[in-house]
This record gives structure tokens, C-alpha cells and sequence, in this order.
């Protein structure tokens, strides 16, 4: 298999999927102990970190505004962390079409077209939009998904490490 960019829109989708996969345990976890989805939906792994609303809104917006960014297409509209559970499976429903949308031809020659991008603190790096997708988009989607599993974990969810592959291999 050859690797491009574009080889990372599967991969975005199928981390969608876990987040589906683990939002869905969570929400039978929270029903079985007496929970809300919206208790669920605030839990944190510690209390100085975002809740896993925020984790949820991050791998959602993600997984759409970068391959968007490295492809050099419009940016389709960020969604906010005050979803409720049926509002965060239609984004990541949504996420899934956008993905599924995109053609291999849209990400052709983009590896090394420069990208500045606005970021946390309010620098703004140049990179390449291909280090921008691989490194930087990939990496905190991992994290924020990663970070969702643990709050779920954390709260009793009976989930293990083969959820994070929930999307098949």
C-alpha cells in the first residue's frame, strides 16, 4: 500500500468510529450506574483537564478541519462542546460523510504546500501541510481520543485496549 495524505482520511475515520464505539459504552455505563449522558458527557479523567465533551468535540472537529487544511478545500464548520450525546453522534455521522467524500486527487501534490495555521497560544507556525496532517493533527487526535478512553476507564466503563481498535484493523 502507498502512503498519502489521503491514506489519513481512512484513518480519521476509523478513529471516528472508536470515538462512536466508546461514547456508546459510556452511555451504557452511565444508564447501568444511574448516570445521565449529560453526567457522562462532563466526567474527567482529573479536574483540572477538559471533560470528555471536549475530548469528543476535538477528535470530531479534527478529523474534518485538517485533511480540509491539507487539501486546501474550505473549512467545513467546527462544532462546540455543549452537545448532547445525540448531537455528538450526528457530528461524528457528519464527520463520516465529509470524510467520505474526499477523493485521493484533492490531496495529490499538497505534501509540501506551505500551511500557516493559528494555534493554542496563538503562534502561528508554517509547515508543510503534509507535517501538519501526519504529525500535528494525527498526534492530538490520538491524544484527545486516547484521553476519552481514559475518563471512560476511569469511571468504571469496561472498556480495554482492544476498543481503541473497535474500528478493525
Amino acid at each position: 500500500m502507498t502512503v498519502s495524505l489521503y491514506t489519513f482520511v481512512d484513518l480519521f475515520a476509523r478513529q471516528l468510529a472508536t470515538l462512536e464505539h466508546l461514547l456508546a459504552k459510556g452511555a451504557e455505563h452511565a444508564k447501568a450506574s444511574g448516570a445521565s449522558e449529560q453526567d457522562m458527557l462532563d466526567w474527567r479523567l482529573i479536574e483540572d483537564m477538559q471533560p470528555l465533551r471536549f475530548q469528543a468535540m476535538v477528535v470530531c472537529n479534527f478529523s474534518r478541519l485538517w485533511p480540509a487544511r491539507a487539501a486546501g478545500l474550505p473549512l467545513p464548520a467546527e462544532i462546540g462542546a455543549d452537545l448532547d450525546l445525540a448531537g455528538f453522534k450526528a457530528a461524528i455521522a457528519d464527520a463520516k460523510a465529509y470524510l467520505a467524500g474526499l477523493t485521493a486527487e484533492q490531496f495529490a501534490g499538497r505534501d509540501d504546500v506551505p500551511l500557516t495555521v493559528t494555534i493554542g497560544n496563538g503562534t502561528e507556525p508554517t509547515l508543510p501541510s503534509g507535517q501538519w496532517l501526519t504529525v500535528f493533527a494525527t498526534t492530538n487526535l490520538y491524544f484527545h481520543l486516547s484521553t476519552a478512553y481514559g475518563i471512560l476507564r476511569s469511571k468504571g466503563v469496561q472498556i480495554g485496549k482492544i476498543d481503541l481498535f473497535a474500528s478493525g484493523l
